[in-house]
């Protein structure tokens, strides 16, 4: 399931066949979140600010005068720039499965990419709330002994929720029967 932008798609191609000629170990394959994700998050938010538009404008244009209603250009205003945002986030979001860990990455400001090793982690939950079930998706988090390299992959369809997790959890027991 290969997912997100087709930015990103052709510029993982192209330093994929920069990065091998140059070194012998080859670039991860990188999967991108489900639209479905981008889809539930501003549908969310525009529900929580066009509420916040609604009582910032009505209740002090009844109370105060049909002037003071403006107010709920600050909420509108937030809400268009939140949709960008989000779309933004969405993009900057994948994961790559390597031979012997699984790759994170996300963040548009401050990049941080997770390297999750399979034979340090302990326990792999599939969990969907209500809103992510509604929308059809589902969220990998990985724990580990270290508590700060715990890490989630959020919005994944359930299928590949389950197969990653089953992997994922095989891979692991693999690789820690070694120590």
């Amino acid at each position: 399931m290969e997912t997100g932008s087709p930015h990103e798609a052709g510029t993982a191609g192209a330093a994929g066949t920069a990065g091998a000629a140059g070194t012998a170990r080859a670039e991860p394959v990188w999967h991108g979140l489900p639209p479905g994700l981008l889809r539930m998050r501003r549908m969310l938010l525009s529900v929580w600010l066009g509420a916040a538009a609604l009582a910032a404008g009505l209740l002090p244009g009844l109370l105060a005068g049909p002037p003071w209603a403006a107010f709920a250009l600050l909420p509108l205003a937030l809400l268009a720039w939140g949709l960008l945002m989000l779309g933004r986030n969405w993009r900057s979001w994948r994961y790559a499965e390597r031979a012997d860990d699984l790759l994170i990455s996300r963040g548009v400001l401050w990049r941080e990419e997770t390297v999750v090793p399979y034979g340090r982690m302990q326990l792999v939950e599939v969990t969907s709330g209500p809103v992510e079930r509604h929308f059809g998706l589902a969220s990998v988090q990985l724990h580990t002994a270290a508590a700060a390299t715990d890490a989630t992959i959020p919005g994944l369809d359930p299928a590949e929720a389950e197969r990653l997790r089953d992997r994922l959890t095989e891979l692991g027991e693999a690789r820690s029967a070694g120590l």
